[in-house]
């Protein structure tokens, strides 16, 4: 679906013929001719990898408009160390949505067309440029669990609940042309995508290129494990995509990491990449790519490279990237891919000079990194965030050190650990595991991980153990093909035994919607206010994220996840302390129950059938029975109900002051929270069940649902007002302005009343009186949640201050039209001693603004001081400042079709 293109100042020598399986076919060449006319002939092939491939976007795509001459001669002469000033504008290939947020995409698309009527222009403008995948992942919950009938339980309640979501995501099928949607039940995008949708190479009749895309979840950059460009990005950023716009980025930094060495026995893919996610976080990657290379590299299957791929957001660059080599290949033939296919794939890698790692000094990167696989060791990761690893050794010593430190200290404030023996019949203490959950794409998708949890589980069961009473188990793999291997190896009858019974398939506890914990748990832990735990091998842990009375949460590997279940408890040393006493007595230690290489090179030999990988994906996905009774709506634009609770109206395009230009000073502001390092896109936007006492709750109850209905924030975001009141609304937020409070909670000024941050917000809106938000470092880190940015506009917030922000947030911010402002080195709320009595004046800024331009702060205190200080204004980019000039995104892209007329 590639555009044609006429005006390419490089069409008439940009194509190289190649012959590959006896079938003739071009590329665009990266070589030998770009680079004479460089009057550079090796300069191309020094580039790294990565770069190539979004050079090769930018050759293809040149249109003299949205890609330029000049845009692909400065990639081409990219230097690793040059200031990063330059603009890229990637067009990608193909777009993959999961339904969280790619159903509110489709909403504002459907907004779009309703605007685009009112202007004159044909509905059917308005419709993907591009391929467009939509995988319905995230709406399962572990309501039932541990029992054979559990997935088809939670299934019936998942399209119970979400009916009309999925009419909605029907009538989108049959409006937009190019969409193709895989039903609830089946998989998680990332997985599938990397099992089934990536192809390798696309093609535009005879011409090959690079698959490449983005797509609205932050961990679309698992992709990169199977040597695709991709990475994730906010759904305003994809609908700009999906719309022929190209994903504009500055050009980047460029890591090496070279792999040394191999990973020890008993050493896994989970390790490795917790082991990555440490290193990197410290390294400050945070919007650079990564490329790894080395020895190590051709050590590391695909499914351990796509692991490490999936937590690129957990340690910041916007890829992290594999090389196309034998293993690239093998796993492409593993997995079931036509052979045409994989040979024209490995040609084109060939004939581009990118097939294999690259050897040590032959790429030009902008530093280098060492990576000894050999030294990386069994841990976990925790208790709130996925690059603190604890070496597994470690871990009962750092809980109780933790338990012990006070809140303000990141710890617990709680006493020591008692010393005697948890009995089932005990109240609930500091460090009990009530949720053990084998969930997620980053280790569901590893065939290695899961078997391993399989031979941990049957030698358990072997040995007489069993799970803990107290502990919550589930199994939510990513796709079909996890049960199947399972099942023909003869491992899912040991897990059930353990309670590791299917719950569905889907992206479940790793995203919090781990269900209720067992019967009298919840209450029992709120009267306590014990440190209870989550082990899970998963992605994320942030506070409240996997379930708002877990206070600790620890990534794992699935066999270790496992283990933790049948020990209860996070306060114990596996590598020494037995796991429990088998039928005779005798203790049994975690190293009597590890899987040597033997054991799992005979499991693998079974599961890695690739005639199973094509039965799994040739059904019909469309004839399952509870998704074909669902009604499809038709027409070419969506009729909006008044009174539905599910889904309104976006209201981007009829609302007069979120198309007004965002590049005006203003004066007065007042702070809506002050807040802390860390702030996780959970924080900002929780996708988590609606509590009563909440103020989505009490929406919702006005409008007459019944509790039981209120669903979660991530089913609701089809509604802005459920999700407005959801802004800021994480039952953890810790909001310096109101002391001691934890939740929504802030002070209004100057009354000094504390409401909670949507009555606040809305207040102010009512005085006309702009509001903003301070943060320290890493603000926005976690998914790629749009409405964390949406909501924040839509708080009337007008900007957010902070010491450093992730890569995906600070888009989304500037999506919607909300200035992203960044403090000087050194300077924090704390120094600045801002106590949200203040009010403040942003100056500098009209519509002549430019990309990363100063701005002044001025602040003004209660006792009459005045300061004033200089910030960089975060939009970085030219298109960023066109976006912020129309009010955001949105209105950029329809005044671009209207253009196009």
């Amino acid at each position: 679906m590639t555009p044609a293109n006429t005006a390419n100042p490089f069409a008439a020598d940009c194509l190289l013929p190649l012959t590959a399986g006896g079938t003739h076919y071009s590329l665009p060449a990266l070589d030998a001719r770009l680079s004479a006319r460089l009057g550079a002939a090796s300069r191309i092939r020094r580039l790294p990898v990565a770069l190539r491939i979004v050079l090769e976007s930018l050759l293809r795509n040149c249109d003299g408009q949205r890609v330029t001459e000049a845009h692909v001669l400065d990639l081409a002469q990219w230097s690793p160390n040059a200031p990063r000033e330059s603009e890229i504008p990637f067009i990608v290939g193909r777009i993959v949505l999961q339904d969280v947020a790619g159903v509110p995409l489709l909403g504002d698309l459907a907004a779009m067309r309703d605007a685009a009527a009112i202007a004159g222009l044909p509905a059917a403008r308005v419709t993907p440029q591009v391929p467009v995948d939509m995988v319905i992942d995230h709406s399962i919950n572990v309501d039932h669990h541990g029992t054979p009938d559990a997935m088809e339980k939670n299934l019936a309640l998942e399209f119970s609940r979400n009916e009309e979501r999925f009419r909605f995501a029907k009538w989108a099928m049959q409006a937009f042309e190019g969409i193709s949607v895989i039903p609830p039940g089946f998989g998680i995008l990332h997985q599938v995508n990397l099992e089934h949708l990536a192809r390798g190479l696309l093609e535009d009749g005879e011409l090959r290129y690079p698959d490449t895309l983005v797509g609205t979840d932050s961990h679309t950059g698992m992709i990169a494990g199977l040597s695709v460009v991709g990475w994730g990005v906010g759904g305003i950023e994809a609908e700009a995509a999906m719309l022929g716009q190209p994903v504009s980025f500055l050009t980047p930094d460029v890591i090496g990491v070279q792999m040394n060495g191999r990973l020890r026995p008993g050493v896994t893919a989970t390790d490795l990449v917790l082991h990555v996610t440490q290193m990197l976080r410290g390294a400050r990657v945070v919007g650079k790519f990564i490329e790894f290379f080395g020895e190590g590299v051709a050590s590391l299957a695909v499914p351990d490279r796509a692991t490490v791929s999936n937590m690129a957001p957990e340690y910041g660059p916007t890829v992290a990237f594999f090389p196309f080599d034998e293993q690239t290949v093998r796993y492409l033939r593993e997995t079931g891919r036509p052979e045409a296919r994989i040979r024209e794939a490995e040609a084109y890698f060939r004939a581009q000079g990118c097939f294999g790692s690259p050897a040590p000094g032959s790429l030009d990167y902008s530093q280098v990194l060492q990576l000894d696989l050999g030294a990386v060791e069994p841990c976990v990761a925790g208790p709130k965030r996925p690059q603190d690893r604890v070496p597994l050794p470690a871990l009962k010593q750092s809980f109780a050190q933790l338990l012990a430190q006070p809140a303000a200290a990141g710890g617990y404030g709680r006493s020591a650990m008692p010393a005697a023996p948890r009995q089932p019949a005990d109240p609930v203490r500091d460090g009990d595991v009530v949720i053990a959950a084998i969930t997620s794409c980053t280790n569901t998708s590893n065939p290695g991980v899961m078997l391993a949890a399989g031979l941990l589980a049957k030698k358990a069961v072997e040995r007489g153990l069993a799970t803990q009473p107290w502990v919550k188990t589930s199994l939510t793999p990513g796709s079909l093909v996890v049960s199947r291997y399972l099942e023909s190896a003869g491992l899912q009858t040991y897990l059930d035994q353990l309670g590791f019974a299917l719950a569905g398939y889907g992206c479940a506890t790793c995203m919090g919607n781990s269900g209720p914990l067992n019967p009298g748990l919840e209450a029992d832990i709120a009267a306590s206010d014990a440190v209870a735990c989550a082990v899970l091998s998963g992605n994320r842990n942030f506070e409240a994220r996997i379930h708002p009375q877990v206070k600790a949460a620890y990534l794992m590997s699935p066999p270790l996840v496992v283990a933790f279940a049948i020990a209860g408890t996070v306060s114990i040393d596996l590598t020494v302390e037995p796991l429990g006493r088998d039928a005779q007595g005798r203790e049994v230690y975690l190293r009597d129950l590890w899987p040597d290489d033997a054991e799992l090179s005979a499991a693998m030999a079974q599961a890695v059938d690739p005639e199973t990988y094509r039965k799994a994906y040739a059904v019909d996905f469309h004839a399952a029975p509870l998704w074909q009774r669902i009604e499809r709506p038709a027409g070419a634009t969506y009729q909006w109900s008044d009174t539905s609770s599910y889904i309104r109206k976006p209201p981007y395009f009829t609302t007069p002051a979120l198309g007004e230009s965002s590049l005006r000073e203003f004066r007065g502001a007042r702070a809506l929270a002050i807040l802390g390092d860390s702030i996780t896109t959970d924080h900002i936007s929780p996708v988590g069940n609606i509590k009563a006492s909440s103020d989505a709750g009490e929406y919702l109850r006005a409008l007459g649902v019944a509790e039981v209905d209120y669903n979660s924030y991530g089913a609701r975001r089809m509604n802005h007002e459920v999700m407005i009141r959801g802004t800021f609304a994480n039952v953890r937020l810790r909001n310096l302005m109101a002391p001691g409070s934890e939740g929504p909670v802030t002070v209004f000024q100057p009354d000094g009343e504390r409401l909670s941050i949507h009555a606040a917000a809305m207040r102010y809106a009512a005085q006309q009186v702009p509001a903003l938000v301070f943060a320290g470092e890493e603000y926005g880190t976690g998914s790629a949640r749009d409405w964390a940015a949406k909501g924040t506009r839509l708080l009337g917030v007008r900007a957010v201050i902070a010491r450093s922000f992730e890569r995906i947030h600070r888009s989304n911010l500037a999506g919607m039209g909300v200035l992203p402002c960044q403090l000087p080195e050194g300077v924090t709320a704390a120094t600045l001693g801002l106590d949200g009595s203040e009010r403040f004046d942003l100056i500098g800024l009209d519509d002549a603004a430019r990309p990363r331009q100063t701005l002044k702060l001025v602040i003004h205190r209660r006792d009459g001081r005045q300061d004033a200080l200089d910030l960089v204004l975060r939009l970085d980019t030219r298109i960023e400042i066109e976006y912020a000039r129309r009010g955001g995104i949105l209105n950029y892209v329809l005044e671009a079709l209207g253009k196009a007329a």
